[in-house]
Order: structure tokens, then sequence, then C-alpha cells
């Protein structure tokens, strides 16, 4: 019986045991799993990274993710010029005896630092500015789409409407998270541009002195935007286009329309004058004589036209409009951003700052037109005729 009794309390210590081990076995598979999916995530974010972290990053990414699948270093130190094997060889070595799972635990946590929060809104398809009236601004995937939103006004741009697409311009020059900025119109008209009530409504107590120069600087900060703006902007022109929406293609880095988008810019009928830089870049473009029929003569032209004078990049037919502009601009987002800058600084180098220079002598030029009794009174007459 005595035997019986010690070898029964052994039986219970031993099953003890293994209950433990099997308590430990199945928190190790969690942990393991938990690391292996989170580490295998992080491989994923890193992708989401829109700007290059720079080389000392990317080798220690590189150390951490060698280590964290294969452990301590074990490879024979480059020798030669091969620097770039070197670096490699001493951001894995560096790392001695860490653990796999500590190299992964590293290699998360650097991730993190990198991408940050993964809870951002870079594939929100939110409204970014809902209280721009006629504006409606959107970013998802890496695209910023900037639309005009007035269709019963063809578009029509307001004062409001310009600080509010200056201001998209800018926020996304400085967001990560934007890649590529579309510029685009709903319904049939891409933009009939200048609103004229601008010239005639909620007139400030400075009269129209103050209303000149407003518009000026609303103007001025809107090209600017534009001019400056650093990442790959893309007009998609999806019906006709009068005056400004017309003049700042010029300013866009690709320019796609349907085959019903038609151009035309009646400055001289108005009493005003060429805006947008479309004073230096028309001639540039289509060559003086042609930019003289657009800016002097106000002559329509329709989309084959603007595309043989390279003002369009390419004509798409309706039905596949939408579909194909939106291909071009998600492949464009898709694209190494650095690389994506630095090539658009380069191509528009010799040219910035006289771009700059260009808008702002247009802009003190219309400031002055719109003061001039031929403005004054073509304005009123158009407003007179659309009553």
């Amino acid at each position: 019986r005595s035997f019986k009794l010690s070898y029964y309390n052994e039986y219970k210590s031993y099953l003890r045991m293994l209950s433990r081990a099997s308590t430990y076995l199945r928190a190790s598979v969690r942990t393991f799993s938990s690391v292996a999916d989170r580490f295998s995530a992080a491989q994923t974010k890193l992708n989401t990274l829109t700007e290059d972290p720079g080389n000392a990053a990317k080798l220690k990414l590189y150390g951490l993710y060698k280590q964290a699948n294969e452990g301590k270093c074990n490879i024979s130190k480059p020798s030669g010029f091969n620097f770039v094997a070197k670096a490699k060889y001493d951001a894995w070595n560096g790392l001695g005896d860490m653990s796999q799972d500590e190299a992964k635990e590293a290699y998360i946590t650097y991730v993190d630092e990198l991408v940050g929060d993964s809870s951002d809104n870079s594939s929100s398809s939110d409204l970014d500015s809902p209280g721009v009236a006629g504006l409606e601004v959107t970013t998802e995937s890496g695209v910023k789409t900037v639309r005009l939103n007035r269709p019963d006004k063809f578009n029509a741009i307001t004062w409001e409407m310009y600080r509010g697409i200056t201001d998209a311009l800018n926020s996304a020059a400085d967001d990560n998270n934007v890649k590529v900025v579309l510029l685009t119109g709903t319904g049939k008209w891409y933009s009939s541009g200048n609103d004229l009530s601008n010239f005639v409504k909620n007139m400030p107590a400075g009269g129209p002195q103050e209303m000149a120069d407003n518009g000026r600087d609303v103007l001025l900060a809107f090209c600017e935007s534009m001019i400056k703006f650093p990442k790959p902007l893309v007009a998609a022109v999806n019906g006709p286009a009068i005056g400004i929406p017309v003049t700042t293609l010029g300013l866009c880095d690709l320019v796609y329309c349907t085959e019903k988008a038609t151009f035309k810019t009646p400055f001289v009928s108005l009493g005003q004058s060429p805006e947008g830089c479309s004073s230096f870049l028309f001639p540039r473009t289509f060559g003086l004589a042609k930019a003289n029929e657009m800016l002097l003569t106000e002559r329509q032209i329709t989309a084959e036209e603007a595309s043989a004078g390279g003002l369009v990049t390419r004509i798409i037919p309706e039905a596949e409009f939408q579909a194909e502009v939106d291909k071009v601009v998600k492949h464009m987002a898709s694209l190494p951003p650095q690389s994506m800058k630095i090539s658009k600084a380069l191509i528009r180098q010799e040219i910035q700052d006289k771009l700059l220079e260009v808008n702002e002598r247009e802009c003190h030029t219309l400031r002055d037109r719109w003061l001039s009794d031929e403005c004054m009174t073509a304005i009123m007459n158009f407003m007179s005729r659309k009553k």
C-alpha cells in the first residue's frame, strides 16, 4: 500500500509537470505567433513609407532583418572595395548575440518610428476641406483630389475656392501621405473660370481699390502654390475650360482631357489680361503665332489642337476617362516619392524663378486692369446679359 501511494504521488507530480509544460508551450507558441505576425506586418508597413529614410536607416533595417531571420552574423567580412557589402556586414555583425525574437521586436519598433502610427488617414477618402463651398478635396491612396464642385455654375471659381485650392496645395506639399495632386471638375465642365460676381458682390469697405488689391493677392498666392508645388500636379480636364483653368494648365506636370474638352481665354473682351504665367508659357508651348491667336483673338481650340500644341498630354475617350486618369495617378503614387520630386525639380529648375517673376507681373497688371473703365464696363455688361 505504501508503494502504491508513493507511485500515485509521483504520478500526480508528473501530471502537474506536464500541465505546466503544456501551459508554457502554449504561451510560447502564442508569443512566437504574435511576434512573427507583427514582424510580418512591420515588413508590409515599411512599404508604405513615403520618404526615403536614408542609408543609415536602411542599413539598420537590413541588420535587424538578417538577425531576425538567420540569427548571429554567419558570413565572412567582405574584402576589397565592396563598400556596400562591408556596410551591410557591419550592420548585421554589430548586433552580436541579440536573439532572433529581440531582433524582430527591435525591427518592429524601428519601423513604427519611421512610418508612424498606422492609424493615420493616408487612405481616407473623407473630405479634407468640407468648409469651402464649391470645392471638394479628398485624399486616398496617396492621391489628393481637388475637385471644382459647382456644376450648376459650370464650376466657376470664387475667391473662397481660390483660397481653398491654395491651402490644399500648400498642405499637400508638406504632407508625406500625399504623393500626387489631381485637379478636376464635377459634371460636364472643367471650369468656366472666374466667377465674375467676385467683382460685384460683397464689395469691401475700401471699394474697388481694396477689391482689386485683395484679388491680386489671392491670385498671386494661388498661382504661386502651383508654381512651387514640389510633387506631381495632374489636371484631368473633363470638359470645356475657359480663362484661368486654361492658362494654369501650363503649370501642371501632366494634363489629360476628353475629346469634348475645349479651351478658350477671353481676356481682351473682358478688359483684362493674361494670367497663370500664360504670357510666358503659351508662346513656349504653342509658338508665338498660335499663342497670340489664343490670347489676343480669343479663338477657342479643340482637344486635338491643345494636344498637338503640347498643352495636353493625352486625349482619353470620355467613357474611359475617369478610370484611365485614376490608373495614371495611382501608378505615380506608387513610385519612389523622392525620385519623383527630384526629377520634377530638375525639369522645372530653369524656369522656376522666371515663372514666379512672370506671375507677379501678371497679377499686378491684372489688378490695374480690374480698376480700368474697360474692365468695369465689360464685367457690368456681362452680368447684365446673364440676368
